[in-house]
């Protein structure tokens, strides 16, 4: 297994210990929010430099794998899910974007797949990118809101949390326009024509 692919599977050991840190303080009380938080800040900065480095090694050291193409945005979309998973259980992320961005999701893997068995990509969009900045905004700020409310509690939060509500369904109506791009440029391509049914 290449640097790339060894990136990867240390985002997806990151994910399940990002949620398990989320746990804690509902497990063992509130004594445990502060290592909770901050254990939960180094896996999210862990996973997304990882994220980062294995596109980035793979694409300048030509180390582009099939297993990588089938793993990297498999550990996206659990590494984004469970993040999100975490703030809609914090009450941070509002229930609708959670549910259109998790649909959107599971339904992009599953045309993936489509398109993986006849040996064809899913191209990218601008959609798709607008996305995967949101996501990662989002996410970021989630994190320090998180941080800085459990340090330093006070009336900067109901601000705070509407520029979160505004950044999530951002997020969501990006995804559900990438995903709508992607439907459109496969049913223009009929690249699924000639599937059996």
């Amino acid at each position: 297994m290449n640097i790339p692919n060894k990136l990867t599977v240390l985002r997806l050991i990151m994910v399940p210990v990002f949620f398990v840190s989320f746990s804690l303080p509902i497990w063992f009380g509130e004594g445990a929010r502060t290592f909770s938080i901050i254990l939960m800040l180094i896996c999210y900065l862990t996973a997304e430099l990882s994220d980062f480095l294995d596109g980035r090694i793979a694409r300048k050291y030509n180390l582009v794998t099939d297993l990588g193409k089938v793993m990297d945005p498999f550990a996206d979309t659990l590494s984004h899910l469970t993040f999100f998973v975490c703030f809609y259980g914090s009450g941070i992320m509002p229930g609708l974007a959670f549910i259109i961005i998790m649909w959107r999701e599971f339904s992009i893997l599953f045309l993936r797949m489509l398109m993986m068995g006849k040996g064809k990509a899913v191209a990218a969009n601008i959609w798709g990118k607008s996305k995967t900045v949101l996501y990662a905004i989002t996410s970021i700020c989630s994190i320090v809101y998180l941080v800085l409310a459990h340090f330093y509690a006070g009336s900067w939060q109901s601000v705070y949390a509407l520029v979160l509500n505004i950044l999530f369904y951002l997020a969501a109506l990006a995804s559900l326009l990438s995903f709508l791009t992607y439907v459109k440029a496969i049913l223009e391509s009929k690249a699924l024509s000639g599937m059996t049914r």
